[in-house]
Protein backbone atom coordinates (compact mmCIF):
# COMPACT_ATOMS: atom_id res chain seq x y z
CA UNK A 1 0.00 0.00 0.00
CA UNK A 2 1.65 3.67 -1.12
CA UNK A 3 1.33 6.06 1.58
CA UNK A 4 -1.73 8.13 0.74
CA UNK A 5 -3.84 5.10 1.12
CA UNK A 6 -1.76 4.52 4.49
CA UNK A 7 -2.81 7.67 5.64
CA UNK A 8 -6.08 6.97 4.64
CA UNK A 9 -6.67 4.11 6.76
CA UNK A 10 -4.60 5.42 10.01
CA UNK A 11 -3.76 2.48 12.63
CA UNK A 12 -3.76 -0.49 9.28
CA UNK A 13 -1.41 -2.90 9.40
CA UNK A 14 0.48 -1.22 6.27
CA UNK A 15 0.25 2.03 7.94
CA UNK A 16 2.37 0.88 10.77
CA UNK A 17 4.85 -1.31 8.65
CA UNK A 18 4.99 1.52 6.81
CA UNK A 19 6.19 3.97 9.73
CA UNK A 20 8.15 0.79 10.74
CA UNK A 21 10.24 1.30 7.61
CA UNK A 22 10.79 4.80 7.72
CA UNK A 23 11.83 4.72 11.27
CA UNK A 24 14.53 1.87 10.64
CA UNK A 25 15.78 4.01 7.22
CA UNK A 26 16.22 7.17 9.83
CA UNK A 27 17.91 5.05 11.95
CA UNK A 28 20.23 3.16 10.05
CA UNK A 29 21.02 6.42 8.49
CA UNK A 30 21.79 8.24 11.92
CA UNK A 31 23.73 5.58 12.37
CA UNK A 32 26.11 5.59 9.39
CA UNK A 33 26.64 9.20 10.53
CA UNK A 34 27.35 8.60 14.01
CA UNK A 35 30.35 6.20 12.68
CA UNK A 36 31.97 8.89 10.55
CA UNK A 37 31.63 11.37 13.14
CA UNK A 38 33.00 8.81 15.62
CA UNK A 39 36.17 8.58 12.86
CA UNK A 40 36.42 11.68 13.10
CA UNK A 41 36.38 12.16 16.84
CA UNK A 42 39.36 9.07 17.11
CA UNK A 43 41.35 10.65 14.10
CA UNK A 44 41.70 14.22 14.88
CA UNK A 45 40.88 14.77 18.90
CA UNK A 46 41.79 11.33 20.41
CA UNK A 47 45.84 11.92 19.98
CA UNK A 48 45.48 15.33 21.63
CA UNK A 49 43.46 13.87 24.29
CA UNK A 50 44.37 11.94 28.50
CA UNK A 51 43.28 8.64 28.29
CA UNK A 52 40.64 8.90 31.33
CA UNK A 53 38.95 11.76 28.54
CA UNK A 54 39.09 9.06 25.49
CA UNK A 55 37.38 6.99 28.18
CA UNK A 56 35.17 9.58 28.68
CA UNK A 57 34.51 10.35 24.50
CA UNK A 58 33.70 6.43 24.25
CA UNK A 59 31.31 6.51 27.11
CA UNK A 60 29.27 9.01 25.77
CA UNK A 61 29.50 8.12 22.14
CA UNK A 62 28.29 4.63 22.94
CA UNK A 63 25.28 5.98 24.99
CA UNK A 64 24.48 8.13 21.77
CA UNK A 65 24.54 4.82 19.48
CA UNK A 66 22.10 3.17 22.03
CA UNK A 67 20.04 6.03 21.80
CA UNK A 68 19.49 6.15 18.59
CA UNK A 69 17.79 2.86 18.82
CA UNK A 70 15.90 4.13 21.44
CA UNK A 71 17.43 1.12 23.60
CA UNK A 72 17.59 2.15 27.18
CA UNK A 73 20.05 0.73 29.87
CA UNK A 74 19.42 -0.53 32.37
CA UNK A 75 22.24 -1.61 35.41
CA UNK A 76 22.24 -3.98 38.55
CA UNK A 77 24.89 -5.15 40.66
CA UNK A 78 28.05 -3.91 41.85
CA UNK A 79 30.03 -1.55 40.43
CA UNK A 80 33.16 -2.27 37.42
CA UNK A 81 36.39 -2.93 39.10
CA UNK A 82 39.22 -1.44 37.76
CA UNK A 83 42.16 -3.27 36.40
CA UNK A 84 39.62 -6.23 36.10
CA UNK A 85 38.81 -8.50 32.79
CA UNK A 86 35.28 -8.59 32.08
CA UNK A 87 33.49 -11.77 31.53
CA UNK A 88 30.45 -11.68 29.17
CA UNK A 89 27.89 -13.88 27.44
CA UNK A 90 27.56 -12.51 24.24
CA UNK A 91 24.03 -12.07 22.35
CA UNK A 92 24.61 -8.84 19.97
CA UNK A 93 27.01 -6.62 18.21
CA UNK A 94 25.02 -3.92 20.69
CA UNK A 95 27.00 -5.95 23.70
CA UNK A 96 30.20 -4.11 22.87
CA UNK A 97 28.62 -0.26 22.86
CA UNK A 98 25.93 -1.45 25.85
CA UNK A 99 29.46 -2.44 28.15
CA UNK A 100 31.63 0.45 26.52
CA UNK A 101 28.66 2.96 27.83
CA UNK A 102 29.40 1.35 31.28
CA UNK A 103 32.71 1.29 31.50
CA UNK A 104 35.43 1.79 28.17
CA UNK A 105 37.34 -1.29 27.74
CA UNK A 106 39.75 -2.91 25.26
CA UNK A 107 38.03 -5.80 23.67
CA UNK A 108 39.08 -9.21 22.49
CA UNK A 109 37.32 -10.14 19.05
CA UNK A 110 37.79 -11.76 16.31
CA UNK A 111 40.27 -10.83 13.85
CA UNK A 112 37.77 -10.58 10.79
CA UNK A 113 36.17 -7.57 12.18
CA UNK A 114 39.41 -5.54 11.39
CA UNK A 115 38.01 -5.65 7.78
CA UNK A 116 35.04 -4.65 8.05
CA UNK A 117 34.59 -1.29 6.48
CA UNK A 118 34.97 2.00 8.60
CA UNK A 119 33.80 0.06 12.24
CA UNK A 120 36.84 -2.56 11.58
CA UNK A 121 38.47 0.48 11.28
CA UNK A 122 37.16 2.30 14.36
CA UNK A 123 37.62 -0.94 16.65
CA UNK A 124 41.49 -1.48 15.62
CA UNK A 125 42.13 2.42 16.99
CA UNK A 126 39.86 2.07 20.35
CA UNK A 127 41.99 -0.40 22.20
CA UNK A 128 40.57 -3.60 20.26
CA UNK A 129 42.47 -6.86 20.31
CA UNK A 130 42.02 -9.03 17.03
CA UNK A 131 42.48 -12.51 17.75
CA UNK A 132 43.34 -14.78 14.93
CA UNK A 133 41.77 -17.95 16.05
CA UNK A 134 42.89 -21.23 15.49
CA UNK A 135 46.72 -19.59 15.89
CA UNK A 136 48.49 -20.33 19.35
CA UNK A 137 50.87 -18.28 18.56
CA UNK A 138 48.90 -15.42 18.17
CA UNK A 139 46.77 -16.64 21.18
CA UNK A 140 50.04 -16.50 23.47
CA UNK A 141 50.81 -12.68 21.77
CA UNK A 142 47.20 -11.70 22.81
CA UNK A 143 47.06 -13.09 26.27
CA UNK A 144 50.71 -11.14 27.22
CA UNK A 145 48.84 -7.90 25.42
CA UNK A 146 45.95 -8.41 27.83
CA UNK A 147 48.01 -9.09 31.08
CA UNK A 148 49.79 -5.73 30.19
CA UNK A 149 46.68 -3.75 30.24
CA UNK A 150 45.63 -5.47 33.58
CA UNK A 151 48.99 -4.83 34.53
CA UNK A 152 48.35 -0.54 33.58
CA UNK A 153 45.27 -0.78 35.32
CA UNK A 154 42.67 -0.77 32.54
CA UNK A 155 40.11 -3.20 31.71
CA UNK A 156 39.64 -6.08 29.18
CA UNK A 157 36.72 -7.41 28.35
CA UNK A 158 36.33 -10.97 26.73
CA UNK A 159 33.55 -13.10 25.29
CA UNK A 160 34.77 -16.72 26.62
CA UNK A 161 31.62 -18.05 25.06
CA UNK A 162 33.64 -17.86 21.36
CA UNK A 163 30.77 -16.96 19.77
CA UNK A 164 27.08 -15.36 19.70
CA UNK A 165 24.14 -17.09 21.16
CA UNK A 166 20.49 -16.11 20.64
CA UNK A 167 20.14 -15.06 24.63
CA UNK A 168 18.25 -18.49 25.51
CA UNK A 169 21.17 -20.19 26.48
CA UNK A 170 24.86 -20.07 27.03
CA UNK A 171 27.39 -21.96 25.57
CA UNK A 172 30.15 -23.33 27.63
CA UNK A 173 33.07 -20.86 28.41
CA UNK A 174 36.68 -21.18 27.19
CA UNK A 175 39.10 -20.41 29.77
CA UNK A 176 42.09 -19.86 27.81
CA UNK A 177 41.61 -15.83 27.36
CA UNK A 178 41.60 -15.97 31.48
CA UNK A 179 44.68 -16.85 31.63
CA UNK A 180 46.41 -13.46 31.89
CA UNK A 181 44.08 -12.42 34.85
CA UNK A 182 45.34 -15.68 36.87
CA UNK A 183 48.91 -14.73 35.90
CA UNK A 184 49.20 -10.89 37.00
CA UNK A 185 46.56 -11.38 39.95
CA UNK A 186 44.16 -9.16 38.80
CA UNK A 187 40.27 -9.83 39.10
CA UNK A 188 37.76 -11.55 36.88
CA UNK A 189 34.14 -9.88 36.54
CA UNK A 190 31.42 -11.50 35.07
CA UNK A 191 28.73 -9.67 33.44
CA UNK A 192 25.36 -10.90 32.63
CA UNK A 193 23.58 -9.06 29.82
CA UNK A 194 20.01 -10.13 28.65
CA UNK A 195 17.01 -8.04 26.37
CA UNK A 196 13.79 -7.58 27.11
CA UNK A 197 10.99 -5.29 24.53
CA UNK A 198 8.93 -2.36 25.42
CA UNK A 199 6.49 -5.29 27.16
CA UNK A 200 8.92 -6.22 29.49
CA UNK A 201 9.44 -9.40 28.15
CA UNK A 202 13.02 -11.26 26.98
CA UNK A 203 13.24 -10.60 23.74
CA UNK A 204 15.59 -11.93 20.58
CA UNK A 205 15.58 -9.32 18.24
CA UNK A 206 18.91 -8.21 19.14
CA UNK A 207 20.81 -11.48 18.89
CA UNK A 208 23.49 -11.68 16.22
CA UNK A 209 23.60 -15.22 15.89
CA UNK A 210 23.42 -18.67 13.76
CA UNK A 211 22.90 -17.46 10.01
CA UNK A 212 21.10 -14.01 11.05
CA UNK A 213 23.67 -11.38 8.71
CA UNK A 214 25.01 -8.37 10.26
CA UNK A 215 22.25 -6.63 8.18
CA UNK A 216 19.62 -8.55 9.29
CA UNK A 217 20.50 -7.85 12.99
CA UNK A 218 20.88 -4.27 12.01
CA UNK A 219 17.75 -3.85 10.06
CA UNK A 220 15.77 -5.87 12.71
CA UNK A 221 17.13 -3.51 15.55
CA UNK A 222 16.44 -0.52 13.29
CA UNK A 223 12.82 -1.70 13.50
CA UNK A 224 11.86 -2.25 16.72
CA UNK A 225 10.04 0.76 18.65
CA UNK A 226 12.69 0.40 21.22
CA UNK A 227 14.52 -2.18 23.62
CA UNK A 228 16.07 -2.40 27.34
CA UNK A 229 19.50 -3.58 27.30
CA UNK A 230 20.16 -4.71 30.72
CA UNK A 231 23.92 -5.50 32.48
CA UNK A 232 24.17 -7.45 35.81
CA UNK A 233 27.77 -7.12 37.03
CA UNK A 234 28.39 -9.86 39.59
CA UNK A 235 31.06 -9.52 42.55
CA UNK A 236 34.91 -9.83 41.11
CA UNK A 237 36.57 -13.19 41.30
CA UNK A 238 39.58 -13.40 42.81
CA UNK A 239 42.45 -15.29 40.99
CA UNK A 240 45.32 -15.79 42.47
CA UNK A 241 46.24 -19.29 43.32
CA UNK A 242 43.06 -20.10 41.11
CA UNK A 243 43.28 -22.22 37.76
CA UNK A 244 41.66 -20.63 34.89
CA UNK A 245 39.41 -23.40 34.26
CA UNK A 246 38.07 -22.72 37.97
CA UNK A 247 37.74 -19.17 37.51
CA UNK A 248 35.86 -20.00 34.07
CA UNK A 249 33.26 -22.16 36.10
CA UNK A 250 32.82 -19.75 38.36
CA UNK A 251 32.28 -16.84 36.22
CA UNK A 252 30.20 -18.87 34.11
CA UNK A 253 27.73 -19.83 36.87
CA UNK A 254 27.69 -15.83 38.15
CA UNK A 255 26.64 -15.24 34.90
CA UNK A 256 24.24 -17.94 34.18
CA UNK A 257 22.36 -17.23 37.93
CA UNK A 258 22.02 -13.37 37.02
CA UNK A 259 19.99 -14.82 33.50
CA UNK A 260 17.52 -16.86 35.73
CA UNK A 261 19.05 -20.35 34.45
CA UNK A 262 19.32 -23.41 37.00
CA UNK A 263 22.46 -25.05 35.65
CA UNK A 264 21.36 -28.16 37.64
CA UNK A 265 17.90 -28.59 36.20
CA UNK A 266 18.03 -26.62 32.22
CA UNK A 267 18.99 -27.96 29.26
CA UNK A 268 20.73 -26.17 26.67
CA UNK A 269 17.72 -25.94 24.42
CA UNK A 270 14.99 -24.73 27.64
CA UNK A 271 14.22 -21.44 27.34
CA UNK A 272 15.31 -18.71 29.62
CA UNK A 273 13.14 -16.90 31.62
CA UNK A 274 15.13 -14.26 32.93
CA UNK A 275 14.45 -12.41 36.03
CA UNK A 276 11.05 -10.99 36.73
CA UNK A 277 10.01 -11.79 33.47
CA UNK A 278 6.65 -13.48 33.21
CA UNK A 279 6.56 -17.02 32.38
CA UNK A 280 4.31 -18.49 29.92
CA UNK A 281 2.78 -21.80 30.20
Amino acid sequence: MDLPRCLAYPGTPELKRYLGEVRAAFRITRLVLHFMGGAVLVAFAFPLLAHSRRHALRRRWSRQLLGIFNIRLVLNGVAPVRGSLLVANHISWLDIYGIMAVQPAAFVSKAEVRSWPLVGWLAARTDTLFLRRGNRGHFRTINAEIGMRLEAGGNVTVFPEGTTTDGTHMLDFHAALLQPAVDTGHPVQPWALYYRGMDGLSNRVAAYAGDTTMWQSLRSVALQAGLSLHIDIAPALPTRGAHRRDIAAAAYEAIAERLGTTLDERGPDDPVHFPGTPTTP
